[in-house]
């Protein structure tokens, strides 16, 4: 198995780059993500030439723009050094199909970094670099380690992954309409669990041969953005309920009334979503039906990854 290509932060997979010397190696993604990506370490603290071990830098708000600057000699400011190596290594990352950050960074945070204003902190900022790599690369699912620890943020940075890998081996394996065509159709299930699909349909709608490549921009510039809202157990039943209208001819009655429950269930919450999956599997392996065979709802990533037992 090809492993997919992923930028991480370079202390997350062990590699001692920290300002103390030291590492952040990160349990879960060494261990169950390594199996399936291919990590493309960047550090960009070490790349500008701070040194390991360096002094301490932080964000700081100086007449309404944020700097990076050291913590205990302001003297220190590599806000532009941070800037241009994010541009630089920007090629680098075109074949990226997802990247982690590490949290709280002032190069690499996502979100709520600290930024401090006359001495006083508030979480407000964005890694500088982290701002250029979301900037140049619109389209990457980028997220924080700490947040993969919450299992609807982590199914969805992964979902996206796999969907956007997918998109990549579509174009470089030959666009054609028929081809996208088909990608739309396996993903419309998890497309529908993340909110209406509808605009992407009429969108393909208007495909010809001339305008494949246009059309094929603008559907995965829609998509991308589409997918990163978390999928809510409401969607899921939603979508759960779909599937189950296409064995309303094969199912007898006390199969059609245990699903209802199991999928009531989920509802509830008393039950993860891998229950009515494994449910719905079964059924259809008795009643195949292509449409939903080839759909990659109910499979959207390796099942070794386990990611719906938690939701």
């Amino acid at each position: 198995m090809n492993k997919i290509p992923i930028g991480i932060s370079s202390c997350l997979i062990g590699e001692n780059v920290r300002f103390d010397g030291g590492h952040k190696r990160d349990s879960y993604i060494m261990g169950t993500l390594a199996e399936f990506f291919d990590f493309h370490p960047f550090c960009p603290e070490v790349a500008i030439g701070l040194g390991i071990p360096r002094p301490s830098i932080h964000l700081v708000k100086v007449d309404n723009a944020i700097r990076c600057m050291g913590v205990k000699n302001p003297d220190l400011d590599v806000t532009e050094a941070l800037q241009n190596y994010a541009h630089t290594v920007s090629p680098l990352q075109k074949n990226l199909c997802g990247y982690i950050v590490k949290k709280d960074s002032p190069s690499c945070g996502m979100e709520r970094v600290k930024v401090f204003s006359n001495g006083l902190p508030s979480k407000e900022g964005v890694g500088l670099y982290t701002e250029l790599l979301l900037k140049n690369n619109p389209l990457l699912p980028v997220e924080e380690e700490g947040r993969l620890g919450d299992p609807g943020l982590r199914e969805n940075f992964i979902q996206r992954v796999y969907v956007l890998h997918r998109f990549k081996n579509l174009l470089a394996e030959g666009l054609s309409a028929k081809e996208l065509m088909r990608f739309h159709a396996r993903h419309k299930l998890i497309i529908m669990s993340h909110g209406d699909y509808r605009e992407l349909g009429q969108l393909l709608a208007s495909l010809t041969k001339e305008n494949l490549p246009d059309i094929a921009e603008q559907y995965i510039n829609q998509l991308m953005p589409l997918l990163k809202s978390v999928a809510t157990r409401g969607s899921h039943v939603n979508v759960l309920q779909h599937i189950q209208g296409y064995l309303k001819k094969e199912l007898e009655s006390d199969d059609k009334a245990e699903l209802c429950e199991i999928i009531e269930r989920y509802r509830s919450g008393e039950i993860p979503l891998i229950v009515p999956i494994t449910l719905l599997k079964h059924h259809f392996r008795k009643a195949p039906d292509q449409y939903i065979e080839e759909s990659y709802y109910m499979s959207p990533y390796p099942q070794e990854m386990r990611l719906t037992n938690q939701l």
